[in-house]
């Protein structure tokens, strides 16, 4: 099967930051720099939070090892995500329109879609409640004020992608900064945080335990991520010569692994806050992020505690739905070859998470928010096998890769790992069904 001739994905930003030619390895590094913090943030958004929170207030230290799995799984992926783009110049959703039948591509656009709108309706709803923590604002108004920040990716865009890669960083860094302060406030336990990373048999024994393991795993990978760190690449503007092409798969790896590796940081640091407020404290009941907030304080013994928690959830939030709806635009036009106006296709997908926000807040209450948090995380577990697949299917396939193709060691891995994701999703997602019947 030939490989059809493919438009660029993102076209207003594609290859428009420039490579140094014969710079040393620091200077191309920093040219490299960014697409792996925007994948980053969806690996920290609030809807990892309740997960988090749960899992330290629970039982302690014990399921940082699950933390450190799901990130090493995350950082395989996504290091696949940057192969695809270089070696093909194809996002993964052009690649799945290139191969798949029409139809095939209809049902897998319309699930992506679904996934974009369940993690942006997280995202809208982690900043609206740090919106209503930090400066009293009804959770109504908050999720409209928060709808707005999309106006802030088109101006950024439209001053360069570096404007965007600058502002998610800085957002990023704020989230690790507050966390940092917020590990000094509650003084863990050093030891306790080291055994915490080894995986223990009592994970796979304590039903409960497993659960919320599971809840952490399949909140971490994020379908759209998948579909977003692909395209995004490809903003760099190397030479397409095959030494170029390894050049920028071994820097795009190298960014998207250090930004993965904060995003472990920022994921452990959560739940090492919880554990060390909560869980020895003996509040092991904590699992709403609402609670976690009015918990801190008091607790900690430090009056801005609780303040620090409420502004990372809030450049938490916000740094995710920049991203989502850049996600957005590239899934459209990936697969369907549809281009709308950058406001037009953004200011559908935050209408779309709007407007379930809104109807749960007024309709059932403020307190309906955590359960809606919760369902956007299954509908995402219920997405994620259908970018996963595909992803490793191509990235071992020679025809389509060449010599960039996986070689057998990592297309081994690579099974393996969309195997245990797409296994532990099924499980999280029955036992959530059957909870709710």
């Amino acid at each position: 099967m030939a490989i059809p001739e493919n438009r660029p994905s993102l076209p207003e930003v594609h290859r428009s930051i420039k490579i140094p030619e014969s710079s040393g390895f620091w200077r191309k590094m920093l040219a490299y720099a960014g697409p792996g913090y925007l994948v980053s943030v969806g690996y920290m958004d609030p809807g990892n939070w309740a997960t988090d929170i749960a899992g330290g207030s629970r039982f302690g230290y014990t399921l940082l090892s699950v933390i450190l799995l799901s990130n090493l799984m995350a950082i395989l992926l996504q290091s696949l995500c940057v192969r695809l783009g270089v070696a093909t110049g194809r996002d993964l959703a052009q690649a799945c329109r290139d191969y798949f039948s029409p139809r095939i591509n209809f049902c897998l656009w319309v699930l992506c879609e679904i996934a974009i709108a369940a993690c942006d309706l997280a995202e809208l709803l982690g900043s609206a409640i740090a919106l209503q923590l930090l400066f009293g604002i009804p959770l109504v108004w908050g999720v409209c004020i928060t709808a707005l920040d999309v106006l802030v990716l088109l101006f950024l865009q439209g001053k360069g992608f570096r404007y965007v890669e600058a502002l998610v960083i800085m957002l990023v860094a704020t989230v690790g900064i507050c966390f940092a302060a917020e590990i000094l406030f509650s003084k863990p336990d050093v030891g306790g945080i080291l055994l915490g990373y080894i995986p223990k048999r009592e994970i796979l024994q304590d039903s409960e335990m497993l659960y919320i393991s599971i809840g952490i795993l399949g909140a971490t990978v994020m379908p759209h991520n998948l579909y977003l760190h692909s395209s995004i690449v490809q903003t760099r503007d190397w030479q397409p010569t095959t030494e170029k092409r390894w050049e920028a798969i071994k820097f795009g790896t190298i960014d998207s692994t250090v930004a993965l590796s904060l995003a472990l940081f920022i994921n452990s640091a959560i739940l090492i806050v919880s554990a060390a407020t909560f869980h020895f404290s003996g509040y092991q009941e904590v699992a709403e992020i609402q609670d976690a907030y009015k918990l801190l304080s008091p607790l900690l013994g430090v009056s801005t505690a609780s303040a620090i928690f409420g502004l990372a959830l809030l450049a938490s939030g916000q740094s995710s739905t920049l991203t989502a709806t850049l996600a957005g635009q590239i899934v459209m036009e990936g697969f369907l070859q549809l281009r709308l106006p950058p406001w037009l296709r953004r200011l559908a997908t935050r209408l779309i998470a709007l407007v379930p926000a809104l109807i749960a807040i007024i309709f059932f209450g403020e307190q309906s928010t955590g359960s809606l948090l919760v369902l956007s995380q299954v509908v995402l577990s219920l997405q994620l096998s259908f970018a996963v697949i595909p992803l490793v299917m191509f990235t071992s396939n020679r025809h389509w890769m060449g010599d960039f193709v996986n070689p057998f060691w990592l297309k081994t891995l690579a099974w393996l790992v969309a195997t245990i994701i797409v296994g532990l999703n099924v499980w999280l997602l029955l036992q959530t069904f059957l909870g709710w019947l």
